[in-house]
C-alpha cells in the first residue's frame, strides 16, 4: 500500500525591518535658504546699527549709550550665528528643528525692527533738541550783535564830542577832554587809563598821580598858563608855561606809548586836569626828590 506524504507546512519568513526614510531634499534647501536669510539680516542689521551709531555720535554725547545697545544686539546675533553653526554641523535635521530655526529668525528680525524704530525715534529727539539749542544760540548772538552795534554807535558819538590834539612827542592825533564831563567820556571809551588830578601851589612836594608824581609850582590865571614839575623814572622834569587844554606828553621806561597830560582848568592857585596812560603800562610812582 502506498503511503502519500502530506505536504509539510513551509517555515514562516519574518518580514524585512522598516528602513528610516531619508529626509526630503527640500528640507536641506530650506535650511540653506534660511541660513542665508539670517546671515543677510544679521549683516544688514549690523550695517544699519553702525550708521545709526555714527549719526548719534555726531549729534549728542549719549551716543555711548546707544553704541552699548548696538553691542548687545551684535552679541545676540553672534550668539545666534554660533548656534546655527553648531546646528549646521549635524548630518540630519528634523522638521521640528527647522521650524524652531524659522521661528527664531523671525523673532530676531522683529527685535531688530523694534530696536531700529527706537533708535530712529531717539535720533529724531536728539535732532529736535539740537535744533532748539542752535536756535537759542542764534537768538542770543543776534541780541549780542544788536548790543554791540548800539555800543559802537554810542562810542562813536562819544568820540565826536571830544577834541583831537597832536602830541608833542608822538606827533599823532589824540582825543583830549576839556572838562569833567568829557573826562568821563574818555573813561567810557576804555582805551587808556585815566587819572584825574587837582594840584595846588599850597601843597609842598610832588603829589602822586597814577604811576607818576606832579607838583604845581606856578600859575598865571590871566594868561591861563601854569608850570609843573613831574617826577618819573627817578627824574625831575619841569614843564614850563603850559597853557590850558594843551596836550603834552611824557616818555617812560617800559611803556609802549607816551603818557598824555591835559589841564583844562586854571585857577588862582590851582589847576585841574588828567593823566592818560596806555592800558599795558604799570608800576608805582617813584620816590619824589626835593625841588629847588
Amino acid at each position: 500500500m502506498s503511503i502519500t506524504a502530506s505536504p509539510t507546512p513551509s517555515a514562516s519568513v519574518p518580514p524585512p525591518a522598516p528602513q528610516p526614510s531619508p529626509l526630503p531634499r527640500w528640507i536641506y534647501f530650506a535650511f540653506l535658504i534660511l541660513l542665508a536669510g539670517i546671515g543677510y539680516l544679521a549683516y544688514a542689521g549690523y550695517n544699519a546699527r553702525q550708521q545709526f551709531a555714527a549719526d548719534l555720535a555726531k549729534s549728542q554725547d549719549n551716543a555711548t549709550q546707544l553704541s552699548a545697545r548696538l553691542d548687545q544686539a551684535n552679541s545676540r546675533i553672534a550668539e545666534m550665528r554660533g548656534r546655527l553653526e553648531v546646528t549646521s554641523g549635524k548630518l540630519g535635521l528634523t522638521q521640528a528643528e527647522v521650524s524652531r530655526a524659522q521661528s527664531r529668525a523671525l523673532q530676531i528680525e522683529k527685535e531688530q525692527q523694534e530696536s531700529d524704530a527706537h533708535l530712529t525715534a531717539q535720533i529724531g529727539q536728539v535732532k529736535q533738541e539740537t535744533d532748539a539749542k542752535i536756535g537759542a544760540v542764534s537768538t542770543d548772538l543776534s541780541g549780542t550783535k544788536s548790543d554791540l552795534d548800539a555800543t559802537k554807535k554810542d562810542l562813536d558819538a562819544t568820540k565826536g564830542k571830544l577834541t583831537m590834539a597832536t602830541g608833542d612827542i608822538s606827533n599823532q592825533g589824540t582825543l583830549i577832554a576839556r572838562n569833567h564831563d568829557e573826562v568821563e567820556e574818555l573813561k567810557r571809551l576804555n582805551e587808556r587809563n585815566i587819572y584825574d588830578f587837582t594840584l595846588t601851589t599850597k601843597t609842598k612836594g610832588p603829589q602822586k598821580v597814577g604811576p607818576i608824581q606832579l607838583q604845581l609850582t606856578k600859575v598865571d590865571s590871566k594868561k591861563y598858563k601854569y608850570t609843573v614839575i613831574m617826577v618819573v623814572d627817578d627824574k625831575q622834569i619841569e614843564k614850563k608855561d603850559k597853557t590850558v587844554d594843551e596836550l603834552w606828553q611824557i616818555t617812560t621806561r617800559g611803556a609802549r606809548a607816551p603818557y598824555d597830560v591835559v589841564v583844562f582848568e586854571v585857577g588862582k592857585d590851582r589847576i585841574t586836569g588828567y593823566l592818560s596812560t596806555p592800558k599795558d603800562s604799570s608800576g608805582s610812582a617813584p620816590a619824589a626828590k626835593p625841588t629847588s
